[in-house]
């Protein structure tokens, strides 16, 4: 996997952040419950299927979708992935201007059952300076609309900048 370079950001622990949204995930808030022990508990008996769990991960101005691992493996095993939207639109494809609650990004840490396929192709996101794989988006099913903290309970969400990364604490 290609190093990234642009971050150098220690993951800091979570404080609660506020917003004018009325989202707890969309103000950045991912240091709930569930303790580590829970979350691997809960993955050990998720749902199998040929589908992908997904979690949206929001930075404005940057053109990737979020994260997407496979049932049954921890979030570290995630893949950051840009949306090939030709079959099916994205669950937050709205403007990015528009009213509270129906703009791009609404759903920042949303998790849902994605289906889709992995295209092989690698794309170049410019405002993140990452190469990322692109995954040609078929369907999606809302699953969690707050569902916690991702790849550790230190998690630090951060709008301006890419500061979720897996930790492969566990």
């Amino acid at each position: 996997m290609r190093s990234l370079i642009f971050l150098c950001l220690p993951v800091l622990a979570l404080s609660s952040c506020s917003s004018s949204s009325s989202s707890p995930s969309a103000s950045g808030n991912l240091g709930r419950f569930p303790t580590p022990e829970v979350r691997k508990q809960q993955i050990a008996t998720e749902e199998r299927g040929s589908f992908y769990y997904g979690r949206r991960y929001y930075v404005p101005k940057t053109r990737f979708w979020g994260y997407l691992r496979r049932p049954g493996t921890s979030w570290n095993t995630a893949k950051l992935v840009i949306f090939n939207e030709s079959s099916k639109l994205n669950p937050d494809r709205f403007p990015e201007d528009g009213p509270a609650g129906r703009r791009y990004g609404f759903d920042q840490n949303y998790e849902y059952q994605i289906r889709g396929r992995y295209t092989g192709r690698t794309l170049y996101e410019p405002n993140s300076n990452q190469f990322l794989p692109e995954f040609k988006l078929t369907g999606y099913k809302l699953m969690n609309k707050n569902p916690g903290w991702l790849f550790s309970p230190a998690d630090r969400y951060n709008p301006k900048s890419v500061s979720l990364l897996p930790t492969n604490s566990f």
